[in-house]
């Protein structure tokens, strides 16, 4: 992806009172992003999962909800009114007709800075894939950001991991093939979901059940994965979802290579990103490192739906530096 030259951020901006939106920008390989907080004040970073957008939380230009919008915003762990904070959309297309990977991802985030003047971020947030966006970005970028904050994520994708998400691919493939592609992917994604939660979330979805009755446990856990898996498929197209999909199992980078001082959050429930992983990344980082574990009922997607255990982190490690709570 090439580089372009800084601009002055006034230039680059649709601003609204403290806070500004970046548009589309007409480029042949177009970067979209939003930034949303008071100008001048310190850059934060924050990327998400494969299903994460550039809106991560609501404001003046877009009141609707962001994909974060429990943990960014005014008065919240990521602060607004303390920090400017810049997404991207996640780009689905790599370089010379290669598969899209993690660096390109990072290439995407460089350049959104580019074009909003910004040399350096006070901190990179990434959770998920965007978490080994957030990797991939400090070992290709070391000087443009004071730190990173890792959130269930590692620098490789785990084997068990690759091998479901595999399968999930093949899923979105058949429904294409047979005409039902929107009927394959909510398929994957739902498949997709129990790898993202926990035994526990799925037993308490059936708590006082009959076991015998099979319909209602058909009903309990079986229309739950089918809403959210047509929920996903409404705003995401399969071409999309087999990318990233995809990047996730081709992500690899060497730690030693990440220098910036990082923090790795890690979940003991996660099934996706085994603690064991979270530890060798830790360990092997070639800048100041520190891990954090914590419990969640939800996995993987602690991040998303327990975030009151992983956000007063995040916001310490924003106001404090590499400090964590005691």
């Amino acid at each position: 992806m090439t580089a372009t030259a800084l601009i002055p951020t006034d230039e680059a901006t649709l601003s609204t009172g403290g806070e500004s939106c970046f548009p589309e920008l007409d480029d042949a390989s177009p970067v979209r992003y939003e930034i949303v907080g008071p100008r001048g004040a310190p850059v934060v970073a924050v990327l998400g999962g494969i299903s994460a957008s550039r809106h991560v939380c609501s404001s003046v230009s877009d009141p609707s909800s962001g994909w974060w919008e429990d943990v960014v915003g005014p008065g919240r762990a990521i602060d607004t009114e303390q920090f400017r904070v810049l997404c991207i959309d996640y780009v689905t297309r790599g370089t010379d007709s290669q598969p899209v990977t993690t660096n390109d991802q990072a290439d995407a985030l460089a350049k959104a800075l580019d074009l909003a003047g910004i040399r350096r971020v006070d901190a990179v947030v990434g959770a998920s894939y965007g978490g080994m966006v957030a990797l991939a970005f400090g070992a290709r970028y070391p000087t443009r950001a004071k730190r990173l904050i890792v959130i269930s994520a590692a620098h490789v994708s785990d084997p068990i991991a690759t091998a479901l998400r595999h399968l999930q691919r093949r899923v979105v493939d058949l429904g294409k093939s047979v005409g039902r592609e929107r009927d394959g992917l909510a398929i994957a994604r739902g498949i997709a979901m129990t790898t993202y939660l926990t035994a526990r979330h799925f037993e308490e979805r059936i708590v006082g059940c009959d076991r015998n009755d099979t319909g209602l446990i058909e009903d309990r856990i079986g229309k739950y994965l089918k809403t959210r898996g047509e929920q996903f498929a409404e705003r995401c197209t399969p071409e999309k979802y087999n990318a990233l999909s995809l990047s996730l199992d081709l992500h690899s980078i060497r730690p030693e290579e990440v220098t910036i001082p990082t923090t790795v959050i890690a979940v003991s429930s996660d099934r996706l990103v085994p603690v064991a992983q979270s530890r060798e990344l830790a360990r092997r980082l070639g800048g100041p490192s520190q891990l954090i574990e914590i419990d969640s009922w939800l996995g993987h997607d602690a991040f998303l739906g327990d975030y009151a255990r992983i956000a007063p982190f995040v916001n310490e490690l924003l106001r404090v530096g590499t400090e964590v709570p005691s």
